[in-house]
């Protein structure tokens, strides 16, 4: 055994440090303390940049239908009011087919297939466009026809004619304003959006001043706006987009997304059934005006929504990246980030909506709906309790697996309907209400545990499909 001094002379020999070596040590790991702050730093600002961005380039397409829909509310008869409700109703239905088809597989393929070829990528997704667009005024032309001509209600057929010359133009805006979202630069995308908002904004009261405002020219001043809109974005999205390296061939393309788009395609119908179909069931049991008084409700939960839908738009193609590269670990605490920052936004915004739920009625609606004011606390619990779900909905589009998405959205379709039916036709808008809340509760809690299991078997997808897609 070595005496106590000796070893104590070893390890001053070993392990300590001189004055200079230690302050030196010190000064570098303050340095790397001050490039991690600064590092995270800049990266919150970088995102909080983005983010706030994206809510503005929503804001401002939400902010202008939002007050295009008060002002119809205000200035046509609840029953055409009621037509403009049904019509839009469809009009979303319309939207998530070609979210599911294009958009969402876009999303998600831009961040791992296309990565590299963005622009060459938009090219062959364009005539995808051109052909869902053809097949969605085919189809509201006829109901168009069959409104006006069998169901004998013109109010209702003038509108989803408005609707069905307006398709193409507001589907190829959405499709402008996704491509900066690639690439995470949602700021052009919002240039793009102030030329919407002036336009509608602007035309809807030069319409009200000539008497010419109905169901059929607010679709019509929304064609036209995202259209010119679309024109701003395409020139912005030009200068922006690296150059092409080739570009995918349609079959193989449309291929992929029919491959994530089928079992989309269906979630989008079941998507929409607890959400929208109160419309038509209200409009069938208590008429057209009915319609309407259920859009005045859903309008104050508009901004709130459109704004998530923004926030998603922008987090996909950055949760399709972290599932790939970072794997399952990262995927699980992105989803509990996103699902806790949504909740807590509906939280905040329904706290400073519903103590001025009276006032804010009279005034957005000239004294119109004042009867169902007394709705929306119970609006705002069904919005909260849906937003806790856009966290494993945004990681299961990400993972390529809208099927998950399917049995959700499913699930919450057969509460809407065997409950929603009933409860409408017997308690009317606070039944609607009610069953909106016990689908989406539903959803909810089948969203997490889809979201688990997926997560405990996910595989990091390969990028050896590239080649195929550019093969002639």
């Amino acid at each position: 055994m070595e005496p106590v001094d000796a070893k104590d002379s070893e390890l001053s020999g070993s392990t300590q440090e001189s004055a200079p070596a230690v302050a030196e040590r010190l000064a570098a790991e303050a340095d790397d303390s001050l490039f991690r702050r600064g590092f995270l730093f800049g990266t919150f600002r970088k995102w909080f940049a983005k983010g706030g961005l994206a809510v503005v380039d929503y804001g401002l397409i939400s902010g202008s239908n939002f007050l295009l829909g008060v002002l119809l509310a205000r200035w046509l008869t609840p029953r055409e009011y009621g037509a403009y409700a049904l019509s839009f109703s469809f009009f979303i239905l319309a939207g998530f087919l070609y979210q599911s088809l294009l958009l969402e597989p876009l999303s998600v393929f831009s961040g791992t297939l296309f990565r590299e070829n963005i622009r060459g990528y938009l090219k062959t997704t364009l005539w995808i466009h051109w052909a869902l667009s053809l097949a969605m005024c085919l189809a509201l032309a006829v109901a168009a026809v069959v409104a006006f001509a069998v169901g004998h209600s013109p109010v209702l057929g003038i509108a989803l004619a408005g609707m069905t010359i307006a398709t193409p133009f507001i589907l190829v805006h959405g499709l402008a304003r996704r491509s900066f979202y690639l690439k995470l630069m949602p700021g052009p995308a919002a240039f793009g959006s102030v030329f919407y908002c002036v336009l509608v904004t602007g035309g809807v009261f030069v319409f009200f001043r000539l008497g010419t405002l109905s169901s059929f020219t607010a679709f019509l001043l929304m064609g036209f706006a995202a259209l010119v809109s679309c024109v701003v974005m395409v020139f912005q999205l030009h200068a922006a987009l690296e150059p092409a390296t080739g570009r995918p061939t349609l079959r193989p393309t449309w291929g992929k997304h029919w491959e994530y788009g089928r079992w989309a395609l269906a979630t989008c119908v079941v998507g929409w059934i607890p959400n929208y179909i109160y419309i038509p069931l209200v409009s069938s049991f208590s008429g057209m005006a009915a319609a309407g008084e259920l859009r005045a409700l859903m309008n104050l939960a508009a901004p709130v929504l459109q704004t998530y839908a923004a926030l998603s738009m922008l987090f996909l193609p950055y949760a399709a990246r972290v599932q790939n590269q970072n794997g399952r670990q990262a995927a699980a605490s992105l989803n509990r980030r996103l699902a806790f920052l949504f909740v807590a936004g509906s939280v905040a915004y329904w706290a400073v909506l519903i103590p001025l739920k009276q006032p804010l009625f009279h005034f957005l609606y000239n004294g119109k709906y004042m009867e169902s004011a007394y709705l929306i606390p119970l609006f705002a619990l069904e919005t909260t309790i849906w937003s806790a779900s856009l966290g494993p909905a945004i990681l299961l589009r990400a993972m390529e697996s809208p099927r998950s998405l399917f049995i959700a959205n499913g699930a919450a379709s057969v509460v809407a309907v065997l409950a929603g039916i009933p409860a409408t036709r017997y308690f009317g808008l606070q039944g609607v209400i009610w069953s909106m809340i016990a689908a989406n509760f539903l959803y909810v809690v089948v969203a997490f545990v889809l979201f688990g299991r997926k997560l405990a078997t996910v595989q990091v997808p390969g990028i050896d499909l590239q080649a195929s897609l550019y093969a002639d």
